[in-house]
């Protein structure tokens, strides 16, 4: 190749480098990418909703799709904190709920339970207000993501699937935390003790 050819070629290279990354220099880094903000902030979901209506989920012995046995999804083999396989959700099934209206059961007190150890690590596999991204409901229902325990709802309007999304898509006021008394809406009546789990 000619010395002529070889410097055409490197203008015209270096032209087209220049002409994709957006900046004066084709070989520097593209101009500041600034992703969009969350509508929602930093919200936090329910802690009442999820010790009411999201661990008993846990807790119920299930029967993914074609399989021949139950579990639970706390069970030993699955999501267990001790003896589970089954990745990040880890969960302790002998977790106790605590009373939420109780004043001694201060914000410090039941974050050192079982019950809000089972939250926390629920919450991990959640985008809020994001039910469609969220594993803790595409992994049960193997919606384009592996799940080692196999299609454990047969759709997304199993009662399960449906309790686990309005808890994502209801999370507490922007500012409020987890314990908020605003999330008592969540139930009819409006009492995390005895009012039944909302899904719409």
């Amino acid at each position: 190749m000619t010395v002529l050819r070889r410097t055409v070629l490197s203008i015209t290279l270096l032209g087209t480098l220049a002409a994709c990354g957006g900046s004066s220099n084709p070989l520097g880094n593209p101009p500041v990418v600034v992703n969009a903000e969350s509508t929602l902030g930093n919200q936090h979901l329910s802690f009442a909703y999820f010790q009411r209506c999201i661990n008993p989920i846990f807790l119920t012995q299930l029967q993914a799709q074609g399989a021949a046995t139950t579990n639970t999804c706390a069970g030993g083999g699955c999501h267990d904190t001790v003896t589970g396989t089954g990745g990040a959700l880890r969960l302790i099934g002998a977790a106790q709920p605590v009373d939420v209206a109780l004043a001694t059961n201060t914000p410090e007190v039941i974050r050192a339970t079982d019950i809000y150890k089972n939250f926390y690590s629920a919450q991990g596999m959640v985008i809020v207000g994001n039910p469609n991204e969220s594993r803790l409901v595409v992994k049960p229902l193997v919606l384009n993501v592996f799940h080692g325990g196999g299609q454990v709802f047969p759709s997304q309007n199993d009662p399960n699937i449906k309790l686990i999304k309005y808890w994502i898509t209801h999370p507490a006021p922007l500012g409020q935390d987890e314990f908020s008394p605003a999330t008592y809406t969540m139930f009819t009546p409006a009492d995390p003790k005895t009012g039944t789990c909302n899904t719409q």
